[in-house]
């Protein structure tokens, strides 16, 4: 995440902090930081409405797509918790005057926003509902945004609407609530607005690799960047963000490796066929690879190869050597495997390691150090592939002696959870509750 980027949320957090420190000497202290914890509270869901958008400039301010989602979800869950304390502590002031309808309405509003907000983060937080119904009950997010906006607008408070604050704040919200609209548009009208066609489908191990060639000029892509597609049929209709798996050409073809995950995505295999169109973002990210003279280490697993099938087009710019730890259950799942081993005869400084889970193989700290030779206080590494190995491996290499900066990722997820499991967890775990009928119920829930 880039320090501009939070820089600016965080000033357009405290700014009405400054306006409401000197109203305390005219009204109450406590309704003023109510309502002052209110107004964070609408600056924070803004921002998140903006940020959904994906609108070009937001990664030179914010950082990689990636962390513009992270920031995304912890300003939703934060604004979410400022409404809850908002709605908590009483913040009206009788010294404002006697109460309008106006006002009542204002307050039904706000109550609407606040249960339907808390409704629809539980249903985002909580990562076992399935994936369409959360799809379409998070655009909802913004339909209740809009009705704290009109809550702000309509209460009473002792800064009015036409004051620099006032004026300050809605503007910010305008801006959330035309985020939230420009969302719902069509895709196609204003996002993935280059069209491509289906030029070749291959089965690469696992996974399916498809080809798609421009219609028009195509889009402009760095090797490890990724875009959300969408095929034009009925089958395979939601819009995914999938990694581009070849390097850029003078043809602007586009590869997308994609593995079974969702309901959508398996789908593939059955109803792609070539010919068919699609839609195409423009690229994002700025996963990269390292090309200076230290020792670079790719470590991939699974379907996490599609970013490295990409660099590895471009080895001929890299001076110092790479190593590719490759994580498979078996060589059969292992997609671009034959282009990556030519791609080993023809450059001396490439090698490719192999893990076979299958074959007892598992891809570990120490069972990395022994294949990769390598002086880990130099090295660079990339990584892309599951959580949990990817933090377990980070910690051990960091104990090796990589740089913590060294090690670069996208911790991309378009829906992720708060690490409520892990909070399970270390409570049963603190309490002695780690055995018995309440861990047993814990881990159904899990499955």
């Amino acid at each position: 995440m880039r320090p501009l980027g939070l820089l600016i949320v965080a000033l357009a957090m405290l700014a009405p902090l400054v306006a409401y420190m000197p109203l305390a000497a005219r009204y109450d202290v406590i309704p003023l930081i109510s309502q002052y914890i209110g107004i964070v509270a609408l600056i924070a869901m803004a921002f998140a409405q903006i940020l959904a958008t994906r609108l070009a400039g937001l990664e030179m301010i914010f950082g990689g797509l990636d962390r513009i989602y992270v920031l995304h979800k912890w300003l939703g869950i934060g604004g979410l918790a400022a409404v809850l304390i908002h709605d908590t502590i009483d913040a009206d002031l009788p010294a404002l005057g006697r109460e309008t309808r106006l006002h009542d309405f204002a307050e039904t509003l706000g109550e609407v926003s606040l249960y339907g907000l808390v409704a629809l983060v539980l249903i985002t937080i909580v990562t076992f509902i399935p994936y369409n119904l959360w799809r379409w009950t998070h655009k909802l997010m913004g339909a209740f945004f809009v009705a704290s906006v009109a809550h702000y607008a309509l209460i009473m408070k002792p800064i009015s609407n036409t004051d620099p604050l006032g004026l300050g704040i809605l503007i910010v919200c305008g801006l959330g609530v035309v985020s939230w609209v420009y969302a719902l548009l069509p895709y196609g009208l204003f996002q993935g607005r280059t069209a491509y066609r289906v030029a070749d489908i291959d089965k690469e191990g696992s996974s399916l690799a498809v080809t798609l060639e421009p219609k028009g000029k195509g889009i402009v892509h760095q090797a490890g960047q990724f875009a959300f597609v969408r095929f034009g049929h009925e089958g395979v209709a939601e819009t995914h963000p999938f990694t581009i798996s070849k390097s850029p050409d003078e043809d602007r073809l586009l590869r997308f490796t994609v593995k079974a995950l969702g309901d959508d995505t398996r789908n593939f295999a059955r109803r792609l066929a070539v010919g068919q169109d699609a839609r195409v973002s423009r690229a994002y990210g700025h996963f990269r690879a390292y090309k200076g003279d230290k020792p670079s280490v790719w470590i991939a697993a699974g379907v996490g190869i599609t970013p490295f099938a990409a660099f590895a087009g471009e080895l001929k710019d890299h001076k110092g050597n790479v190593h590719l730890a490759y994580c498979v259950r078996e060589e059969g799942d292992a997609a671009h495997l034959n282009e990556l081993r030519e791609a080993e005869e023809r450059y001396p400084n490439f090698k490719v390691h192999l893990f076979e889970s299958g074959k007892g193989q598992r891809l570990t700290t120490d069972s990395l150090a022994e294949r990769v030779d390598v002086d880990w206080h130099q090295a660079r590494v990339a990584y892309c592939g599951p959580e949990s190995l990817r933090e377990t491996l980070r910690k051990g290499l960091v104990g090796r002696g990589l740089k913590r900066r060294h090690f670069a990722f996208e911790a991309f997820e378009i829906r992720s959870g708060i690490g409520i499991r892990k909070m399970v967890s270390w409570f049963l775990k603190r309490f002695g509750l780690n055995s018995g009928p309440l861990s047993s119920v814990i881990a159904l829930a899990r499955r």
